[in-house]
């Protein structure tokens, strides 16, 4: 009897402990937000990255009654911006702007980093999402991704594409279209998509790819060539660009994602208050009108759909990487 009543305590007290833990989470998720909160962003102000960060910050604000202010960490292909983020502490304080190849391609390339991309994070939601553009340097002798596919397999390694550097998703979309459509380009990597698109304004390089929100004025203006887009559909931005399915390659889809995540163990009614703000400022007219003129579009979704969107582009991404042995280190 003696054990049976002890055995009953036990019971008791951790029923009891397990509802005061629940309760103090409770508290302190309702208590949530008290004071200025950190927005991090792993880019230089200007930009898609800053542009989405400071839309969303400020209606975030709004709504939370309590500033979240944008704090730009550039630096070591965003990997400071992301250990930043995972060291913090996990009271809702400190989010992060996380764009697709922080968590996606650049644990495949760098394998200094001191952060995992699933453990190290809660996710919220995507924020919004940009197509890449394969364009064509002026003086290049293509005027189509027929064209390209054909000359390239003529002289394999003679053309030769930018990008914003060794380890991106631009660098990583040019390796994809070779694995795709069987050609050898050779990758010049810049420091950043400035250099990248300025050297094929010049000609020095035949090809690039990079985001619309970076090629889109060039391309219309008529200073480079665009031969496809990576989304589905058609850019309204670019409506005479096909996308690369209707070019020939049907599997050529890259889309530059930028997501809300928060260090991992955040109390979820806090993950979930987010994610509900984030869905709800995502249906705003005029955020989507500010987004869409950039060429962004709004893709918010649960936490749970955007962790299977991080785990999905993880694992394409690595069998790119893989494929291309693109490696920092």
């Amino acid at each position: 009897m003696r054990s049976f009543g002890f055995h009953r305590f036990l019971v008791a007290a951790a029923a009891a402990s397990s509802l005061l833990v629940g309760i103090s989470t409770g508290a302190f998720a309702d208590a949530w937000p008290s004071r200025t909160i950190k927005l991090i962003v792993p880019f230089p102000a200007g930009g898609a990255a800053d542009t989405i960060a400071r839309i969303y910050s400020e209606k975030l604000s709004e709504a939370l009654k309590q500033p979240v202010v944008v704090e730009n960490k550039a630096g070591a292909g965003t990997a400071i911006a992301a250990e930043t983020v995972a060291a913090a502490d996990p009271d809702g304080y400190t989010l992060s702007l996380a764009p697709a190849g922080q968590l996606t391609i650049l644990p495949h390339v760098n394998t200094a980093i001191k952060f995992d991309p699933f453990k190290s994070f809660a996710p919220v939601s995507p924020l919004a999402s940009v197509p890449y553009v394969l364009a064509a340097s002026p003086d290049a002798p293509v005027s189509s991704v027929k064209d390209l596919v054909a000359a390239a397999k003529k002289e394999p390694g003679k053309f030769t594409y930018s990008s914003c550097g060794p380890g991106t998703l631009c660098h990583l979309s040019g390796e994809l279209f070779k694995s795709l459509t069987g050609t050898d380009l050779l990758h010049v990597p810049f420091k950043g998509s400035a250099p990248a698109v300025n050297a094929l304004l010049g000609n020095q390089v035949n090809l690039a790819f990079d985001t619309l929100t970076v090629l889109a004025p060039q391309i219309r203006d008529g200073k480079v060539k665009g031969l496809a887009v990576t989304s589905r559909e058609r850019s309204p931005l670019l409506p005479n660009v096909p996308t690369a399915a209707e070019a020939g390659v049907a599997d050529f889809v890259v889309d530059s994602w930028f997501g809300l995540v928060v260090p991992a163990a955040t109390p979820a009614p806090i993950v979930e208050r987010l994610n509900a703000e984030v869905i709800r400022i995502g249906k705003l007219p005029d955020v989507r009108e500010r987004l869409e003129a950039q060429g962004l579009s709004v893709t918010t979704s649960t936490p749970e759909a955007f962790a299977q969107l991080i785990r999905t582009d993880y694992e394409r991404w690595g069998r790119v990487v893989d494929t291309a042995g693109a490696k920092l280190n």
